[in-house]
């Protein structure tokens, strides 16, 4: 079996969607800063993200059965940086951001790339993270055209402020596997 390090460093070349994925119902409030989300199916639109079970949020997001994956957008580290600082408090996060809710009663972070407003429909545990598998119940798109990466365990912009025309948008609208 490979070393922890060894997969960590491996990992840390896996470019990522920084998100701050936000929960709000009757556990309370709770938001972290997240790169482990991706497409499950579209039929119906579900997708998964995970999270650490020795992560204070962990039990908000349980108890609450619900979330929202707010895709940051290039101009939003700040975010990503206040949604991962382990000193600052739920209340004070939610404090500092901007939000409103949509279907679920999940946060949608205020000029996020995209909200995904989702219902949580199983939970599965692997090693230290649960596996949240999620039903998107709406979506918000913002305004921005580009996106917040993290890639060699630093934050890059992703994208362009000019978007492909139409014609290049078809052609290369590959689906992946």
């Amino acid at each position: 079996m490979v070393s922890i390090d060894l997969f960590r460093d491996g990992m840390a070349r896996l470019a990522g969607a920084v998100n701050v994925i936000t929960t709000d119902g009757p556990k309370g409030f709770a938001g972290i800063t997240a790169t482990a989300v991706c497409s499950v199916t579209d039929q119906p639109p579900t997708l998964l993200t995970c999270v650490n079970r020795s992560s204070y949020a962990h039990g908000f997001f349980s108890g609450n059965g619900v979330l929202c994956v707010n895709v940051l957008a290039a101009d939003q580290q700040h975010l990503a940086q206040l949604f991962a600082d382990r000193n600052i408090s739920m209340p004070e996060r939610r404090a500092r951001v901007s939000a409103r809710t949509l279907e679920t009663g999940s946060p949608a972070l205020d000029d996020a790339l995209v909200s995904f407003d989702c219902r949580i429909v199983q939970q599965q545990s692997l090693g230290s993270h649960d596996l949240l598998i999620c039903e998107v119940q709406a979506v918000k798109a913002g305004d921005a055209a580009t996106g917040l990466t993290y890639f060699l365990r630093n934050y890059h912009p992703v994208g362009s402020a000019t978007p492909a025309p139409a014609e290049a948008h078809s052609q290369n609208n590959a689906r992946c596997a």
